[in-house]
């Protein structure tokens, strides 16, 4: 072949492979293939990506740290409202030993009849006439209902009692956000109680001389778990 029609041959080839990947160019390998495969625009190129296997590891991975995440906070929601009703228990056990507290000896509400050791349960409702060895008699419940409502920035605490002719009512005190208390009283009871509160009264305990008065507080919201249960005892004359 003659020097001129070589360098036309490798004008036209260097023509030729001209805008394609430099790793098929003549000068990248050092030679002329009569073919070169994944080259040129008429070849499939093939460049790695990711596979099918890799995503989905990738998504359960993924999916196992959202769960982990859903269940952690879960677990903080419920934590959060079992210690705000484990606090409102505790509010509501101090709250009925200070009211049992400031009644006299001898008064039905916290004496123990004569001859009996106990008055009053933890375990049932129960709605008896005491008389006290002073002879002051009438009928007294050692259980009460206690439903709390948050409205317009007003507290409002209803609870259960006897009146003077032994029925039931429901007396509901409302502390208003200017500082104002407002009571009123109804013979209906509310739609849904919050906590529902018995007590105990034991004579000669733990010493002779002396009464333990013990109140059981019991969160009636079935939905929190662990149940929210408070209990406490003071000791008197």
């Amino acid at each position: 072949m003659s020097p001129s029609l070589h360098n036309e041959a490798v004008l036209l080839s260097l023509r030729f492979f001209a805008g394609r990947d430099d790793s098929c160019s003549p000068l990248a390998t050092g030679h002329w293939p009569l073919r070169q495969f994944g080259c040129g625009s008429g070849q499939a190129r093939h460049h790695r990506g990711f596979t099918l296997l890799e995503v989905l590891i990738a998504l359960t991975i993924l999916v196992i740290g959202l769960s982990a995440l859903a269940l952690v906070s879960a677990r903080m929601m419920s934590s959060g409202t079992n210690s705000k009703y484990m606090n409102l228990a505790a509010v509501l056990t101090s709250e009925k030993l200070e009211d049992l507290n400031r009644w006299s000896t001898g008064d039905p509400q916290i004496c123990v009849p004569t001859g009996a050791v106990s008055v009053g349960s933890l375990t049932s409702d129960v709605i008896q006439t005491t008389t006290c060895a002073g002879g002051e008699s009438y009928a007294v419940n050692y259980f009460d209902d206690v439903t709390l409502a948050n409205v317009n920035g007003a507290v409002s605490e209803t609870v259960s009692g006897l009146n003077g002719a032994g029925n039931m009512v429901y007396t509901t005190t409302t502390h208003a956000p200017d500082g104002s208390i407002q009571t009123s009283q109804s013979a209906t009871a509310p739609a849904s109680a919050t906590f529902h509160r018995r007590w105990i009264i034991e004579a000669g305990t733990p010493v002779n001389g002396v009464r333990r008065i013990t109140v059981l507080v019991n969160l009636l919201d079935s939905s929190v778990q662990p149940p929210v249960t408070f209990q406490m005892s003071l000791v008197r004359p």
